[in-house]
Protein backbone atom coordinates (compact mmCIF):
# COMPACT_ATOMS: atom_id res chain seq x y z
CA UNK A 1 0.00 0.00 0.00
CA UNK A 2 2.71 2.67 0.56
CA UNK A 3 4.36 1.21 -2.27
CA UNK A 4 1.02 2.50 -4.31
CA UNK A 5 0.99 5.82 -2.20
CA UNK A 6 4.35 7.04 -3.03
CA UNK A 7 3.56 5.89 -6.75
CA UNK A 8 0.69 8.35 -6.76
CA UNK A 9 2.48 10.97 -5.02
CA UNK A 10 5.18 10.85 -7.56
CA UNK A 11 3.02 10.42 -10.20
CA UNK A 12 0.88 13.76 -9.29
CA UNK A 13 3.98 15.51 -8.69
CA UNK A 14 5.23 14.79 -12.32
CA UNK A 15 1.68 15.57 -13.55
CA UNK A 16 2.24 19.20 -11.65
CA UNK A 17 5.38 19.95 -12.78
CA UNK A 18 4.40 19.23 -16.65
CA UNK A 19 0.88 21.01 -16.14
CA UNK A 20 3.60 24.11 -14.68
CA UNK A 21 6.27 23.76 -17.37
CA UNK A 22 3.37 23.51 -19.89
CA UNK A 23 2.29 27.03 -17.96
CA UNK A 24 5.89 28.89 -17.58
CA UNK A 25 6.87 27.87 -21.22
CA UNK A 26 3.30 29.54 -22.58
CA UNK A 27 4.30 32.00 -25.28
CA UNK A 28 2.22 34.97 -25.76
CA UNK A 29 0.66 35.69 -29.23
CA UNK A 30 -0.04 39.15 -28.69
CA UNK A 31 2.17 41.75 -30.45
CA UNK A 32 3.66 44.73 -28.55
CA UNK A 33 5.06 48.19 -29.39
CA UNK A 34 3.12 48.59 -32.35
CA UNK A 35 3.54 52.18 -33.72
CA UNK A 36 0.34 53.76 -33.31
CA UNK A 37 -1.22 54.18 -36.94
CA UNK A 38 -0.36 57.69 -38.76
CA UNK A 39 -3.19 59.74 -37.83
CA UNK A 40 -5.33 60.69 -40.43
CA UNK A 41 -8.82 63.57 -40.23
CA UNK A 42 -12.07 61.32 -41.02
CA UNK A 43 -14.39 64.57 -41.71
CA UNK A 44 -18.25 64.88 -40.22
CA UNK A 45 -18.99 64.63 -43.88
CA UNK A 46 -18.35 60.74 -43.83
CA UNK A 47 -20.57 59.93 -40.83
CA UNK A 48 -23.33 62.28 -43.15
CA UNK A 49 -22.42 60.31 -46.01
CA UNK A 50 -23.24 56.67 -44.43
CA UNK A 51 -26.34 58.80 -42.98
CA UNK A 52 -27.15 59.26 -46.75
CA UNK A 53 -26.53 55.36 -47.29
CA UNK A 54 -28.90 54.23 -44.47
CA UNK A 55 -31.83 56.44 -46.13
CA UNK A 56 -31.73 53.92 -48.89
CA UNK A 57 -33.51 50.71 -47.76
CA UNK A 58 -31.81 48.16 -49.77
CA UNK A 59 -33.80 45.13 -48.29
CA UNK A 60 -33.20 42.15 -49.31
CA UNK A 61 -35.78 38.97 -49.26
CA UNK A 62 -35.21 35.67 -49.81
CA UNK A 63 -38.54 35.65 -52.47
CA UNK A 64 -36.81 37.86 -54.87
CA UNK A 65 -39.66 39.18 -56.45
CA UNK A 66 -40.42 40.84 -53.09
CA UNK A 67 -37.22 42.89 -53.42
CA UNK A 68 -37.51 46.75 -54.27
CA UNK A 69 -34.39 46.59 -56.88
CA UNK A 70 -35.27 50.22 -57.48
CA UNK A 71 -33.20 51.08 -54.03
CA UNK A 72 -30.40 49.45 -54.78
CA UNK A 73 -30.38 51.27 -57.98
CA UNK A 74 -30.37 54.68 -56.01
CA UNK A 75 -27.79 52.92 -54.20
CA UNK A 76 -25.31 52.74 -56.77
CA UNK A 77 -26.23 56.23 -58.40
CA UNK A 78 -25.44 57.57 -54.59
CA UNK A 79 -22.29 55.71 -53.92
CA UNK A 80 -20.96 56.94 -57.37
CA UNK A 81 -21.89 60.87 -56.55
CA UNK A 82 -19.89 60.31 -53.32
CA UNK A 83 -17.14 58.59 -53.78
CA UNK A 84 -15.98 60.18 -57.33
CA UNK A 85 -12.39 59.86 -57.44
CA UNK A 86 -13.14 55.63 -56.25
CA UNK A 87 -15.43 55.80 -59.55
CA UNK A 88 -12.97 57.33 -62.34
CA UNK A 89 -9.61 55.91 -60.95
CA UNK A 90 -10.92 52.02 -60.32
CA UNK A 91 -12.13 49.79 -62.30
CA UNK A 92 -15.75 48.79 -61.61
CA UNK A 93 -17.70 45.81 -62.50
CA UNK A 94 -21.75 44.78 -62.03
CA UNK A 95 -22.33 41.48 -61.63
CA UNK A 96 -26.29 40.60 -62.07
CA UNK A 97 -26.76 44.40 -62.39
CA UNK A 98 -25.94 45.24 -58.51
CA UNK A 99 -22.97 43.05 -57.71
CA UNK A 100 -19.96 45.13 -57.02
CA UNK A 101 -16.40 44.64 -57.82
CA UNK A 102 -13.53 47.60 -57.87
CA UNK A 103 -10.25 46.61 -58.82
CA UNK A 104 -7.17 48.95 -57.85
CA UNK A 105 -4.23 48.07 -59.76
CA UNK A 106 -0.72 47.79 -57.79
CA UNK A 107 2.09 49.18 -59.34
CA UNK A 108 3.65 45.34 -58.34
CA UNK A 109 2.34 42.49 -60.15
CA UNK A 110 4.59 40.24 -58.90
CA UNK A 111 2.74 40.52 -55.43
CA UNK A 112 -0.79 38.53 -54.78
CA UNK A 113 -4.00 41.18 -54.80
CA UNK A 114 -6.22 41.18 -51.32
CA UNK A 115 -9.59 41.67 -51.04
CA UNK A 116 -11.41 43.88 -48.69
CA UNK A 117 -15.44 43.03 -48.82
CA UNK A 118 -18.91 43.89 -47.83
CA UNK A 119 -22.40 43.73 -48.29
CA UNK A 120 -25.38 46.60 -48.85
CA UNK A 121 -28.39 44.61 -48.48
CA UNK A 122 -29.92 44.82 -45.54
CA UNK A 123 -32.99 42.68 -43.11
CA UNK A 124 -35.99 43.79 -43.11
CA UNK A 125 -37.35 45.75 -40.25
CA UNK A 126 -39.89 43.48 -38.19
CA UNK A 127 -43.48 44.77 -39.09
CA UNK A 128 -45.30 46.44 -36.14
CA UNK A 129 -41.31 46.75 -34.04
CA UNK A 130 -40.96 50.66 -36.09
CA UNK A 131 -42.37 51.94 -32.62
CA UNK A 132 -39.68 50.66 -30.44
CA UNK A 133 -36.96 52.51 -32.39
CA UNK A 134 -35.52 55.15 -31.10
CA UNK A 135 -35.01 56.90 -34.47
CA UNK A 136 -36.82 55.72 -37.30
CA UNK A 137 -34.91 52.79 -38.64
CA UNK A 138 -34.00 54.43 -42.67
CA UNK A 139 -33.73 58.24 -41.51
CA UNK A 140 -29.77 57.94 -41.02
CA UNK A 141 -30.69 60.28 -37.77
CA UNK A 142 -27.57 61.11 -36.01
CA UNK A 143 -28.01 61.90 -31.99
CA UNK A 144 -25.98 61.69 -28.87
CA UNK A 145 -22.94 60.37 -30.62
CA UNK A 146 -24.83 57.59 -32.62
CA UNK A 147 -26.64 57.13 -35.87
CA UNK A 148 -29.25 55.36 -35.84
CA UNK A 149 -30.54 52.68 -38.31
CA UNK A 150 -30.94 49.46 -40.64
CA UNK A 151 -27.36 49.05 -41.87
CA UNK A 152 -25.34 50.54 -39.10
CA UNK A 153 -23.70 47.24 -37.67
CA UNK A 154 -25.01 44.80 -40.80
CA UNK A 155 -23.09 45.91 -43.36
CA UNK A 156 -23.29 49.00 -44.87
CA UNK A 157 -20.53 50.70 -42.47
CA UNK A 158 -18.35 48.41 -43.82
CA UNK A 159 -18.57 49.20 -47.52
CA UNK A 160 -19.54 52.77 -47.19
CA UNK A 161 -16.43 52.65 -44.90
CA UNK A 162 -14.21 50.95 -47.36
CA UNK A 163 -14.99 53.28 -49.64
CA UNK A 164 -14.36 56.17 -47.82
CA UNK A 165 -10.97 54.61 -46.79
CA UNK A 166 -10.43 54.40 -50.84
CA UNK A 167 -11.25 58.03 -51.81
CA UNK A 168 -9.30 59.52 -49.05
CA UNK A 169 -6.18 57.26 -50.04
CA UNK A 170 -6.74 58.19 -53.75
CA UNK A 171 -6.96 62.32 -52.55
CA UNK A 172 -3.77 61.55 -50.79
CA UNK A 173 -1.88 60.57 -53.89
CA UNK A 174 -1.20 56.65 -52.67
CA UNK A 175 -0.40 54.52 -55.05
CA UNK A 176 -0.54 50.50 -53.48
CA UNK A 177 2.32 47.98 -55.02
CA UNK A 178 -0.37 45.13 -54.34
CA UNK A 179 -3.36 45.25 -56.38
CA UNK A 180 -6.94 45.57 -54.11
CA UNK A 181 -9.99 44.15 -54.77
CA UNK A 182 -13.23 45.45 -53.20
CA UNK A 183 -16.62 43.33 -53.52
CA UNK A 184 -19.63 44.27 -52.53
CA UNK A 185 -22.98 41.36 -51.88
CA UNK A 186 -26.46 43.03 -53.13
CA UNK A 187 -27.79 39.55 -51.14
CA UNK A 188 -25.80 38.34 -48.42
CA UNK A 189 -28.86 38.13 -45.39
CA UNK A 190 -30.79 35.84 -48.00
CA UNK A 191 -28.57 33.83 -49.97
CA UNK A 192 -25.02 35.75 -52.09
CA UNK A 193 -25.96 33.37 -55.02
CA UNK A 194 -26.49 36.34 -57.01
CA UNK A 195 -23.77 39.10 -55.54
CA UNK A 196 -20.55 36.77 -53.53
CA UNK A 197 -20.88 33.53 -55.42
CA UNK A 198 -21.29 34.89 -58.76
CA UNK A 199 -18.22 37.88 -58.16
CA UNK A 200 -16.33 34.96 -56.75
CA UNK A 201 -16.59 32.58 -59.64
CA UNK A 202 -15.76 35.38 -62.13
CA UNK A 203 -12.57 35.70 -60.36
CA UNK A 204 -12.05 32.13 -60.13
CA UNK A 205 -12.45 32.17 -63.70
CA UNK A 206 -9.43 34.62 -64.06
CA UNK A 207 -7.24 32.29 -61.86
CA UNK A 208 -7.01 35.34 -59.39
CA UNK A 209 -5.04 33.67 -56.36
CA UNK A 210 -5.46 36.51 -53.11
CA UNK A 211 -2.77 37.02 -50.28
CA UNK A 212 -6.14 37.37 -47.88
CA UNK A 213 -9.38 37.78 -48.31
CA UNK A 214 -11.49 40.00 -45.41
CA UNK A 215 -14.75 39.77 -44.65
CA UNK A 216 -17.30 41.42 -42.19
CA UNK A 217 -17.26 38.83 -38.47
CA UNK A 218 -15.96 39.02 -35.37
CA UNK A 219 -15.84 42.34 -33.37
CA UNK A 220 -13.71 44.38 -30.45
CA UNK A 221 -15.59 42.37 -27.49
CA UNK A 222 -15.78 44.99 -25.25
CA UNK A 223 -17.16 43.31 -22.28
CA UNK A 224 -14.52 40.75 -22.87
CA UNK A 225 -14.45 36.66 -23.20
CA UNK A 226 -13.48 33.53 -21.01
CA UNK A 227 -13.85 35.98 -18.01
CA UNK A 228 -11.32 38.53 -19.02
CA UNK A 229 -12.39 41.85 -18.55
CA UNK A 230 -9.88 43.31 -21.39
CA UNK A 231 -11.25 44.05 -24.77
CA UNK A 232 -10.87 41.29 -27.03
CA UNK A 233 -10.79 42.12 -30.95
CA UNK A 234 -12.16 38.86 -32.20
CA UNK A 235 -10.88 37.33 -35.80
CA UNK A 236 -12.80 34.66 -37.32
CA UNK A 237 -10.71 32.08 -38.87
CA UNK A 238 -14.12 29.97 -39.72
CA UNK A 239 -17.44 30.16 -39.68
CA UNK A 240 -20.05 27.17 -39.30
CA UNK A 241 -21.92 25.46 -41.88
CA UNK A 242 -25.37 25.57 -42.54
CA UNK A 243 -28.30 22.85 -43.10
CA UNK A 244 -31.55 22.33 -42.44
CA UNK A 245 -33.44 18.83 -42.48
CA UNK A 246 -37.33 18.08 -42.56
CA UNK A 247 -38.88 15.27 -40.76
CA UNK A 248 -41.48 14.03 -42.55
CA UNK A 249 -44.05 11.03 -40.81
CA UNK A 250 -47.21 9.98 -42.15
CA UNK A 251 -50.31 8.33 -40.90
CA UNK A 252 -53.44 6.85 -41.53
CA UNK A 253 -55.58 10.27 -40.48
CA UNK A 254 -59.12 9.70 -39.28
CA UNK A 255 -61.18 10.94 -36.17
CA UNK A 256 -59.29 11.71 -32.90
CA UNK A 257 -61.80 9.73 -31.53
CA UNK A 258 -60.16 6.83 -32.13
CA UNK A 259 -56.16 7.54 -32.74
CA UNK A 260 -53.91 5.00 -32.73
CA UNK A 261 -51.09 4.29 -30.60
CA UNK A 262 -48.61 7.38 -31.86
CA UNK A 263 -50.20 9.76 -34.31
CA UNK A 264 -47.79 11.30 -37.14
CA UNK A 265 -47.11 14.00 -35.04
CA UNK A 266 -46.42 11.82 -32.02
CA UNK A 267 -43.52 9.95 -34.33
CA UNK A 268 -41.89 13.54 -35.35
CA UNK A 269 -41.99 14.91 -31.91
CA UNK A 270 -40.78 11.72 -30.64
CA UNK A 271 -37.57 12.27 -33.28
CA UNK A 272 -36.89 16.07 -32.36
CA UNK A 273 -37.23 14.90 -28.66
CA UNK A 274 -34.17 12.23 -29.34
CA UNK A 275 -32.09 14.94 -31.48
CA UNK A 276 -32.42 17.07 -28.50
CA UNK A 277 -31.29 14.94 -25.97
CA UNK A 278 -28.56 13.62 -27.92
CA UNK A 279 -26.77 16.66 -29.01
CA UNK A 280 -23.38 16.08 -31.18
CA UNK A 281 -20.28 16.22 -29.05
CA UNK A 282 -18.36 18.98 -27.57
CA UNK A 283 -14.78 19.57 -29.34
CA UNK A 284 -12.41 22.18 -28.99
CA UNK A 285 -11.17 21.67 -32.46
CA UNK A 286 -13.08 23.86 -34.46
CA UNK A 287 -11.48 27.01 -33.68
CA UNK A 288 -11.65 27.31 -29.95
CA UNK A 289 -8.65 25.94 -29.21
CA UNK A 290 -6.84 28.78 -31.42
CA UNK A 291 -9.18 30.98 -29.02
CA UNK A 292 -7.78 29.72 -25.69
CA UNK A 293 -4.22 29.81 -27.08
CA UNK A 294 -4.34 33.48 -28.04
CA UNK A 295 -5.82 34.09 -24.61
CA UNK A 296 -3.59 31.91 -22.34
CA UNK A 297 -1.26 34.75 -21.66
CA UNK A 298 -3.91 37.60 -20.66
CA UNK A 299 -5.52 35.51 -18.10
CA UNK A 300 -5.25 34.76 -14.37
CA UNK A 301 -2.57 32.19 -13.91
CA UNK A 302 -4.89 29.31 -12.84
CA UNK A 303 -7.03 29.70 -15.90
CA UNK A 304 -3.28 29.71 -17.81
CA UNK A 305 -2.50 26.69 -16.76
CA UNK A 306 -6.18 25.21 -17.61
CA UNK A 307 -5.92 27.25 -20.90
CA UNK A 308 -2.18 26.27 -21.82
CA UNK A 309 -2.84 22.28 -20.63
CA UNK A 310 -5.94 21.66 -22.81
CA UNK A 311 -5.24 17.64 -23.45
CA UNK A 312 -5.71 17.36 -19.94
CA UNK A 313 -8.62 19.78 -19.37
CA UNK A 314 -10.65 19.78 -22.31
CA UNK A 315 -13.69 18.69 -20.36
CA UNK A 316 -13.27 21.26 -17.51
CA UNK A 317 -13.30 23.70 -20.05
CA UNK A 318 -16.25 22.15 -22.52
CA UNK A 319 -18.16 21.72 -19.74
CA UNK A 320 -17.52 25.95 -18.74
CA UNK A 321 -18.11 26.78 -22.37
CA UNK A 322 -21.44 24.61 -22.25
CA UNK A 323 -23.49 27.16 -19.63
CA UNK A 324 -23.63 29.71 -22.13
CA UNK A 325 -25.91 29.76 -25.62
CA UNK A 326 -22.95 31.39 -27.45
CA UNK A 327 -20.22 29.03 -25.63
CA UNK A 328 -22.16 25.98 -26.22
CA UNK A 329 -22.84 27.04 -30.15
CA UNK A 330 -18.81 27.51 -30.72
CA UNK A 331 -18.11 23.80 -29.50
CA UNK A 332 -20.31 21.83 -31.27
CA UNK A 333 -22.52 21.27 -34.00
CA UNK A 334 -25.91 22.92 -32.64
CA UNK A 335 -29.27 21.07 -33.25
CA UNK A 336 -32.31 23.73 -33.46
CA UNK A 337 -36.00 22.60 -34.24
CA UNK A 338 -37.63 25.74 -35.80
CA UNK A 339 -40.94 24.77 -37.84
CA UNK A 340 -43.58 22.33 -37.33
CA UNK A 341 -46.46 21.95 -39.42
CA UNK A 342 -49.08 19.31 -38.92
CA UNK A 343 -53.13 19.54 -38.61
CA UNK A 344 -56.04 21.47 -39.21
CA UNK A 345 -58.37 20.63 -36.95
CA UNK A 346 -58.82 19.89 -33.44
CA UNK A 347 -60.96 16.55 -33.89
CA UNK A 348 -59.08 15.23 -37.16
CA UNK A 349 -55.74 13.49 -37.00
CA UNK A 350 -53.62 14.79 -39.52
CA UNK A 351 -51.92 12.26 -41.92
CA UNK A 352 -49.15 14.07 -42.48
CA UNK A 353 -46.66 15.72 -39.80
CA UNK A 354 -43.67 18.15 -40.57
CA UNK A 355 -40.97 19.43 -38.31
CA UNK A 356 -37.88 21.51 -40.08
CA UNK A 357 -34.68 21.32 -37.77
CA UNK A 358 -31.69 23.99 -38.54
CA UNK A 359 -28.26 22.65 -37.99
CA UNK A 360 -25.12 24.97 -37.55
CA UNK A 361 -22.25 22.70 -38.36
CA UNK A 362 -18.83 23.02 -36.58
CA UNK A 363 -15.79 22.89 -38.60
CA UNK A 364 -14.69 18.70 -38.69
CA UNK A 365 -18.29 17.82 -39.08
CA UNK A 366 -19.87 17.49 -42.43
CA UNK A 367 -23.41 17.51 -44.35
CA UNK A 368 -23.13 13.69 -44.86
CA UNK A 369 -22.03 13.03 -41.13
CA UNK A 370 -24.77 14.94 -39.91
CA UNK A 371 -27.76 13.44 -42.35
CA UNK A 372 -26.28 10.05 -41.18
CA UNK A 373 -26.52 10.43 -37.67
CA UNK A 374 -29.69 12.33 -37.72
CA UNK A 375 -30.63 8.81 -38.75
CA UNK A 376 -28.92 6.77 -36.45
CA UNK A 377 -30.89 8.54 -33.45
CA UNK A 378 -34.20 8.79 -34.50
CA UNK A 379 -34.19 5.08 -35.40
CA UNK A 380 -37.48 5.37 -37.18
CA UNK A 381 -38.02 4.01 -40.95
CA UNK A 382 -41.52 5.70 -41.58
CA UNK A 383 -39.86 9.07 -40.98
CA UNK A 384 -38.47 10.34 -44.36
CA UNK A 385 -35.44 12.91 -43.90
CA UNK A 386 -34.53 15.61 -46.47
CA UNK A 387 -32.64 18.36 -47.26
CA UNK A 388 -33.99 21.35 -47.39
CA UNK A 389 -32.52 24.17 -49.68
CA UNK A 390 -29.13 23.27 -49.81
CA UNK A 391 -26.71 23.14 -47.12
CA UNK A 392 -23.26 24.04 -46.66
CA UNK A 393 -20.15 22.54 -45.34
CA UNK A 394 -18.31 24.28 -42.20
CA UNK A 395 -15.23 26.94 -44.06
CA UNK A 396 -11.79 25.68 -43.87
CA UNK A 397 -10.04 26.95 -40.56
CA UNK A 398 -7.66 29.35 -41.93
CA UNK A 399 -4.02 29.79 -39.96
CA UNK A 400 -3.68 32.33 -37.36
CA UNK A 401 -0.19 32.23 -37.74
CA UNK A 402 -0.01 33.47 -41.45
CA UNK A 403 1.56 36.60 -42.43
CA UNK A 404 -1.88 37.97 -43.36
CA UNK A 405 -3.13 37.19 -40.11
CA UNK A 406 -0.34 39.57 -38.87
CA UNK A 407 -1.02 42.26 -40.79
CA UNK A 408 -4.38 42.31 -39.49
CA UNK A 409 -3.35 41.85 -36.05
CA UNK A 410 -0.88 44.63 -36.09
CA UNK A 411 -3.67 47.22 -37.97
CA UNK A 412 -5.74 46.54 -34.75
CA UNK A 413 -2.90 47.17 -32.41
CA UNK A 414 -2.17 50.50 -34.05
CA UNK A 415 -5.85 51.80 -34.08
CA UNK A 416 -6.88 49.51 -30.95
CA UNK A 417 -4.04 49.90 -28.64
CA UNK A 418 -5.71 48.39 -25.65
CA UNK A 419 -7.34 45.23 -26.68
CA UNK A 420 -6.38 41.65 -27.06
CA UNK A 421 -6.34 39.80 -30.41
CA UNK A 422 -8.08 36.62 -30.61
CA UNK A 423 -8.98 34.50 -33.89
CA UNK A 424 -12.00 32.46 -33.21
CA UNK A 425 -14.47 30.22 -34.99
CA UNK A 426 -18.05 32.52 -36.62
CA UNK A 427 -21.41 30.94 -35.27
CA UNK A 428 -23.41 32.88 -38.64
CA UNK A 429 -22.24 33.24 -42.05
CA UNK A 430 -20.76 35.28 -44.68
CA UNK A 431 -20.24 35.85 -48.17
CA UNK A 432 -16.57 34.75 -47.99
CA UNK A 433 -17.51 31.36 -48.26
CA UNK A 434 -18.08 31.46 -51.99
CA UNK A 435 -14.29 32.80 -52.27
CA UNK A 436 -12.40 29.43 -50.99
CA UNK A 437 -11.14 28.76 -53.96
CA UNK A 438 -9.07 31.94 -54.32
CA UNK A 439 -7.08 32.22 -50.90
CA UNK A 440 -6.52 29.93 -48.04
CA UNK A 441 -6.28 32.71 -45.56
CA UNK A 442 -9.91 34.25 -45.05
CA UNK A 443 -10.79 36.02 -41.84
CA UNK A 444 -13.79 38.07 -40.82
CA UNK A 445 -13.08 40.76 -38.63
CA UNK A 446 -15.46 44.12 -38.14
CA UNK A 447 -13.42 46.83 -36.54
CA UNK A 448 -16.00 48.28 -34.19
CA UNK A 449 -16.20 48.22 -30.24
CA UNK A 450 -19.19 46.29 -29.70
CA UNK A 451 -20.80 44.79 -25.72
CA UNK A 452 -23.38 42.50 -25.38
CA UNK A 453 -26.01 44.68 -25.22
CA UNK A 454 -24.61 46.54 -28.51
CA UNK A 455 -24.34 43.28 -30.27
CA UNK A 456 -28.62 42.63 -29.90
CA UNK A 457 -29.09 45.66 -31.96
CA UNK A 458 -27.55 43.86 -35.10
CA UNK A 459 -30.71 42.48 -37.09
CA UNK A 460 -33.07 43.69 -34.03
CA UNK A 461 -34.15 46.80 -32.87
CA UNK A 462 -32.31 50.56 -32.18
CA UNK A 463 -29.44 49.66 -34.63
CA UNK A 464 -26.78 51.95 -34.03
CA UNK A 465 -22.93 53.06 -34.19
CA UNK A 466 -20.96 54.99 -32.63
CA UNK A 467 -19.79 57.99 -34.59
CA UNK A 468 -16.25 57.98 -33.02
CA UNK A 469 -16.75 54.19 -33.59
CA UNK A 470 -17.12 54.44 -37.59
CA UNK A 471 -14.24 57.44 -37.51
CA UNK A 472 -12.07 54.95 -36.40
CA UNK A 473 -12.85 52.25 -38.37
CA UNK A 474 -11.91 54.15 -41.51
CA UNK A 475 -8.42 55.01 -40.12
CA UNK A 476 -8.26 51.06 -39.54
CA UNK A 477 -8.82 49.89 -43.18
CA UNK A 478 -6.53 52.93 -44.53
CA UNK A 479 -3.98 51.50 -42.39
CA UNK A 480 -4.75 47.78 -43.39
CA UNK A 481 -4.51 48.84 -46.83
CA UNK A 482 -1.41 50.34 -46.33
CA UNK A 483 0.15 47.64 -44.01
CA UNK A 484 -0.77 45.04 -46.73
CA UNK A 485 1.46 46.48 -49.41
CA UNK A 486 4.54 44.16 -48.34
Amino acid sequence: MKLVLRALVVLLGLLIIVLLVNTVRLTSHQLTNVPPATPIHVPDSAIQRLAGAIRIPTVSYTDYALTDTTQFDKFLTYIKASFPLVHQRLKQETFNQYGLLYEWKGSNPSLKPILLMGHYDVVPVIQGTQRMWKKPPFDGIVEDGYLYGRGTLDDKMSVIGLLESAEYLLQSGFQPERTLFLAFGQDEETSGLRGAQTIAAALKKRSVSLEYILDEGGIIKTDGVSGMQKPVALIGISEKGYLSLELTAVGKGGHSSMPPPQTSIGMVAEAISKLEKQPFPARLDGGVDHLLDYLASEVSFGQRIVFANQWLFAPLIEKTLAQTKSGNASIRTTTAPTIFRAGAKDNVLPIDATATINFRLLPGDTVDGVIERVKEIIENDSITVSVLGKGNNPAAVSDPETPAFLTIHKTIKSVFPDVAVAPYIMLGATDSKFYSALSTAIYRFSPLPLNDEGTQTIHGTNERIGVKDYQNMIRFYVALIKNSQQ
